[in-house]
């Protein structure tokens, strides 16, 4: 199967004010297929001049956006999720083009993705308050909700059409503008969604979209102008430590959702068919390219070989190649940069002593692959177990306790996601009270849900996406005092 072409009525300028623009300079970059080393198509290089230009439409319609009624705002929402939904072949060949997944990925990352509009759009007018008497008795105490205002989102490559929608959503049902700056390797999807909403009637200067080669000056830029009243954040730890010491100058509101480290524990109770299962979804979804991604498989010494085998078994099978490929299950890494970072790491384990399993080295001739990996007998105090590898490679270490297994499970800076298989029901609760996680799954390897808060503990962020708590993270608390 050849990769087709570029969905038609992609933008590759800036959107600003409803519609695309060039760069106040006139330059451009390059959007490359990781599966090729192909040029797609070039998009304008947003300047700081045009993120200004981009706060300035959002300040204007800030206002009149945040006293627009709850349902318009939904029904704007609705309106974009039925669009989506009807151009779902156009968003999943764009996400394959420009991140690499495979094309069946793609199309789940749409219908998940598109949930966080549909998911908000009901939830707009859903936006409570409180009016009670005052124990006093002199009066009524009345507690309102309003929007921040503002807000700036940077999102991931990873997950282009989810990530943004994740943030676009709520902010928009709260009554918050916003500017989204999209990863520099993939920001055709959020373009197309921009235009999606122009579509859908959601008035000029609500949304704007800013790639750009120039994270630090424009984000700076930003983040130190005192019209902007929020940051929501997705990506690196490190990265979000300096937007989060960015952030305290304005005191802004910030949501950060930042890097993990997921163990996925294996009891020796667990029925180990299921556990291989969940394990290669933890694991291989997205190429292991994504934050919730189990990074430590922790399984009980009277069981480690066998899953070991079987898991072996499952990943020396899987397909990989160019993601509009037939039969393909394993696409690219997004960059060189990101498939040399993870084949540094599996070397630097294999020399202090793993055991390569199946796979472990780059793919010779065009594009970013990595062979999806297994690798046994880690060493403790391995950096590929201190780290996010955030590639197609699974590190397998060993346990004898439920004590031991947790020790090894929280012994991380990180908190984002953590997995663990079961068929013993207080272990699954004790266990699942036990994790120093923000997400827990109980016998399944994928947990990500619309309907469900999105956040992570420790040094994996701040604030939740999702679920009701999504809205909140975009609503300001204002007390009112009402004589009797």
């Amino acid at each position: 199967m050849t990769d087709p072409a570029l969905p038609s009525a992609v933008p590759t300028g800036i959107w600003i004010g409803g519609s695309a623009r060039e760069a106040s300079n006139g330059e451009r970059f390059d959007v490359v297929n990781p599966a090729t080393g192909d040029v797609l198509t070039a998009v304008a290089d947003a300047t700081v001049a045009d993120a200004d230009a981009a706060l300035t439409a959002a300040v204007a319609v800030q206002p009149s956006w945040a006293v627009t009624p709850p349902r318009e705002r939904g029904e704007i929402l609705r309106r974009a999720w039925e669009i989506v939904r009807e151009r779902a072949d156009d968003f999943a060949d764009l996400i394959t083009l420009e991140m690499g997944k495979p094309l069946a990925e793609s199309h789940g990352e749409v219908a998940y993705g598109s949930e966080f509009l549909r998911w908000f759009a009901e939830e707009a007018v859903r936006i409570g308050g409180r009016l009670t008497a005052a124990p006093s008795g002199n009066g009524r105490i009345l507690v309102t909700r309003e929007p921040v205002g503002p807000t700036l989102a940077v999102t991931p490559w990873n997950f282009p059409l989810a990530m943004g929608a994740r943030k676009i959503g709520p902010a928009l049902a709260a009554g918050c503008t916003i500017i989204v700056k999209p990863a520099e390797d993939t920001p055709l999807t959020m373009l197309l969604l921009a235009q999606v909403f122009a579509d859908a009637g959601l008035p000029d200067g609500v949304l704007s979209v800013v790639p750009t080669r120039s994270a630090p000056a424009v984000v700076g830029a930003l983040m130190t102008d005192r019209r902007l009243r929020k940051v929501s954040f997705t990506g690196s730890t490190a990265v979000g430590k300096k937007l989060i010491a960015q952030s305290a100058d304005q005191v802004l509101r910030t949501s950060m959702e930042l890097g993990g480290n997921a163990p996925f524990i294996v009891f020796d109770d667990a029925d180990i068919g299921s556990a291989v299962a969940g394990a290669v979804a933890a694991k291989m979804r997205n190429g292991g390219q994504a934050c919730t991604a189990a990074n430590r498989f922790l399984v009980h010494n009277r069981v480690r070989d066998t899953f070991t085998d079987a898991l072996c078994t499952r990943i020396g099978a899987i397909t990989m190649g160019p993601g509009h490929a037939d039969g393909v299950t394993l696409g690219p890494m997004i960059n060189a940069g990101q498939r040399d970072a993870v084949a540094a790491l599996v070397d630097e384990a294999v020399a202090a002593g793993a055991r390569v399993r199946t796979g472990g080295s780059t793919v010779a001739g065009p594009g970013c692959f990595y062979q999806p990996t297994v690798l046994d007998e880690v060493p403790a105090g391995s950096r590929i177990l201190d780290e996010e590898i955030f590639g197609p490679v699974a590190v397998i270490t060993g346990f004898d306790t439920e004590t031991e297994a947790l020790e090894q499970a929280n012994g991380t800076d990180h908190g984002l996601a953590a997995y663990f298989y079961t068929r013993d029901l207080d272990r699954a609760r004790r266990v699942a009270e036990a994790l120093e996680a923000g997400m827990v799954g109980v016998n399944r390897g994928v947990i990500s849900d619309p309907a469900a808060p999105f956040g992570g503990v420790k040094q994996s962020g701040l604030g939740s996406e999702g679920g009701s708590e999504g809205i909140d993270e975009y609503l300001n608390t204002k007390y009112i005092a009402l004589t009797a």
